[in-house]
């Protein structure tokens, strides 16, 4: 893991969206398209609104869904569908998103169509690391070893805590207790990782990710057995490293 540090979130977003538009564009140039994966949340903003400017052929990009709630509507304020489609989808022009359909009777039948359309090497997985160490909703501890792309997974009050505090919800009440993730094996998969991180409140998350033993009670901590991963750090999120 190589880890690069900004003094404001801003320059780490950008910083972070020159890197993956170079990543993209390498694979386009080599097989003709590209394989993404994309997180979302407060965390991702400012990226995903750096990299939709750069200059990248995004009808040669294939996008993935990387995690959504069970049984929450795309109309809801804090689908992630409706999220990526307004920040990211309808600002890259040509763009194929295939979108996690959580609201779907079976969320298993969904994993498994998930998996046939995404059935391919990944690229660049752009992604963040949540205030309980989850990477995607692989929450603590996390199933390093599963085989699958994506499963259905109950998500841990920390996790649920977090998305009220980031305005997604209400109250905790509000939050599904229920989510399909792409799992941390798939994450791994990815030929380049892509990790944005801000603010002080992850500043504990990246200390144990970095500093930490590798271990399924800090999900993100298997990031640095990734050869390719790079993490994106502004000075408050990477306050806990000095």
């Amino acid at each position: 893991m190589d880890v690069h540090e900004y003094g404001d979130k801003l320059t780490m977003a950008r910083a972070a969206a020159d890197h993956g538009a170079r990543l993209i564009c390498r694979a386009v140039e080599g097989s003709g398209r590209a394989r993404i994966v994309l997180a979302t949340g407060m965390s991702q903003v400012e990226m995903l609104a750096a990299l939709v400017t750069r200059d990248v052929p995004w009808h040669s990009v294939d996008a993935m869904h990387l995690d959504e709630y069970v049984g929450l509507p795309e109309t809801h304020a804090a689908s992630f569908r409706r999220y990526l489609r307004e920040r990211f989808v309808r600002k890259a022009p040509g763009v194929t998103f295939v979108p996690i359909d959580a609201d779907a009777q079976d969320a298993d039948a969904q994993c498994a169509r998930l998996a046939a359309a995404n059935d391919g090497p990944i690229d660049v997985a752009f992604i963040g690391i949540g205030e309980n160490g989850h990477i995607a909703f692989n929450d603590p501890p996390a199933d390093f070893d599963t085989k699958a792309f994506y499963r259905v997974v109950q998500l841990d009050e920390a996790c649920r805590r977090q998305q009220v505090g980031e305005g997604w919800f209400k109250t905790l009440d509000d939050v599904p207790r229920r989510a399909i993730t792409m799992t941390v094996t798939r994450i791994m998969s990815a030929a380049a990782i892509v990790c944005t991180v801000p603010d002080a409140r992850k500043a504990e998350a990246v200390r144990n990710t970095v500093r930490g033993p590798v271990t399924s009670l800090v999900p993100a901590s298997i990031l640095r057995r990734h050869a390719r991963c790079d993490l994106f750090l502004d000075a408050a999120a990477a306050s806990g490293l000095h």
